[in-house]
């Protein structure tokens, strides 16, 4: 998942569980919130951890050159 992805689906979260005050029959928005803001930091952290990993180690040398 992207940075902005994460971004997108925290704020979309947010939105929903603070700001949202309509009812759904058999939905819970407040809850539907709190999963899409857990999913984002998530997907954020898990983002950060794939950017921090070191550089992959290079190949082989290539022919040198004529």
């Amino acid at each position: 998942m992207t940075f902005g992805a994460s971004l997108f689906c925290f704020t979309v979260g947010a939105i929903l569980y603070f700001a949202v005050t309509a009812e759904l029959a058999g939905i819970e928005i407040q809850t539907v919130g709190i999963i899409l803001m857990v999913v984002g930091v998530l997907g954020l952290l898990l983002g950060l951890v794939v950017m921090m990993r070191g550089p992959r180690r290079p190949g082989p040398p290539g022919p040198p050159p004529y």
